[in-house]
């Protein structure tokens, strides 16, 4: 069978590894992908919003299966429209991918359906905001409604940190979120990435994560879109992941049933375990970047197999290396605010280590010769018998790297080998 991954970064990057893969794929597609993945996949140089364009080119290349990586691609309905011309989809259509475009519809499911999850308000006005601030006081969590890139959340320590935050989404609107804000109370506790594989009622969970959100070492800066993950989380009881999966992960797939939007694809849980048990931070609608990444090469099964399965509603039971992986993001300087373009990337040939791989995110230029295009460049992982020796086997990596004009964190999963 041919297969097309619809996005651009280092999910999509690692989907067309893992699908390339596959005994029963003949070829993969991405559209519009980058050249750091031509030596998996072919390129179509397409928009990953046009659902048109996208089904038109599916049905001209014989593609029997698509996955949507990206959430813009999502709230621009391409799943709707393939799901109309009859062609098998692996993304949520618009209406039920609000559950991560907009942070308000996803609380209001979770209030209805009783998913645990922090107390929270929703405001358009910034007056309102404030007075809600000072009547809770810090820590608060502020959060711009719509998609952010990551980049939409404040965890405010102070109420000027808060005010701040309320400013930039209510009065200057800056994550055009359409001026409306969820506060939330601030959850303590270890947090994890949980994802499941959704149609409908049928529920596939992914192994946990645990996903590195804010720019600097020991949890310092803002948050970006990822700056690094690793899985698993040997230090959380399983019995907590399986206690998310049923009261958090099972529901809510079933809520969106009830709701009339039902759910296929990735559905994604950003999870606090606190000690009233796990409660959810947020959901998406599409795998985690750079959760994907490590998630992915731990899986024995035949990803494409498995998404088929899923899409006819077949029993699934997915079978994971025992092995640790853990990647670190290599971040333009300046990122998550601006940051320069252009700087050199090292190829997969600098990389030498047979138990590594790298996934490329934001690279333009040719195969054998990348520049930066983007904020987050590229991701350096290592599967190993350990988290320590993964994390090893990718800094001693990445110590080696001219990586002048970079930045990345070097205390990735620092938290699964001291725990």
């Amino acid at each position: 069978m041919n297969v097309l991954v619809v996005g651009s970064g280092g999910r999509e990057h690692a989907l067309a590894w893992k699908l390339n893969a596959s005994p029963i794929v003949e070829r993969v597609y991405v559209a519009p992908g980058n050249p750091g993945m031509e030596h998996v996949a072919e390129r179509l140089p397409m928009d990953a919003t046009d659902g048109e364009a996208l089904a038109a080119v599916a049905k001209k290349r014989d593609v029997e299966l698509t996955i949507i990586g990206p959430e813009a691609s999502l709230l621009a309905g391409v799943a709707d429209v393939f799901a109309r011309e009859e062609l098998n989809v692996f993304g949520p259509k618009k209406d039920a991918a609000r559950i991560e475009g907009s942070k308000s519809f996803a609380k209001d499911i979770m209030k209805r359906y009783g998913i645990p999850t922090a107390g929270y308000a929703v405001f358009t006005d910034y007056e309102e905001a404030c007075a809600y601030v000072e009547e809770k006081g810090a820590p608060i969590v502020v959060k711009a409604d719509g998609l952010a890139a990551g980049k939409g959340v404040t965890v405010a320590m102070t109420m000027q940190e808060a005010f701040d935050a309320l400013a930039d989404v209510l009065l200057d609107n800056a994550f055009r979120s359409g001026a409306k804000v969820v506060l939330e109370e601030y959850l303590q506790g270890e947090e994890i990435s949980l994802m499941a594989l959704v149609n409908g009622d049928t529920v596939v969970p992914l192994a946990e994560s645990q996903d590195h959100k804010r720019v600097y070492d020991h949890d310092q800066g803002p948050n970006t879109g990822g700056m690094g993950a690793y899985s698993p989380v040997s230090h959380v009881e399983t019995e907590m992941v399986e206690e998310a999966v049923d009261a958090i992960l099972r529901p809510a797939a079933a809520a969106m049933v009830t709701e009339g939007v039902s759910f296929t694809g990735v559905l994604y849980a950003g999870l606090m375990l606190t000690g009233e048990g796990p409660k959810v931070i947020e959901f998406n609608a599409r795998f985690g970047d750079p959760e994907a990444q490590v998630i992915l090469p731990r899986l024995e099964d035949d990803l494409a197999t498995v998404f088929m399965d899923v899409l006819n509603h077949r029993e699934v039971e997915l079978t994971w290396k025992p092995e640790a992986m853990l990647g670190v993001v290599a971040a333009a300087d300046g990122y998550p605010g601006p940051y320069h373009k252009g700087l050199p990337v090292p190829s997969g040939a600098a990389l030498g280590s047979e138990e590594s791989m790298v996934f490329y995110a934001g690279v333009d230029g040719e195969r054998n010769e990348l520049w930066s295009s983007g904020g987050r460049v590229f991701l350096l992982g290592s599967l190993g018998e350990t988290i320590e020796w993964s994390q090893k086997n990718v800094y001693d990596q990445l110590h080696t790297l001219n990586l002048e004009g970079y930045h990345y964190r070097s205390d990735i999963g620092s938290r699964g080998v001291t725990e």
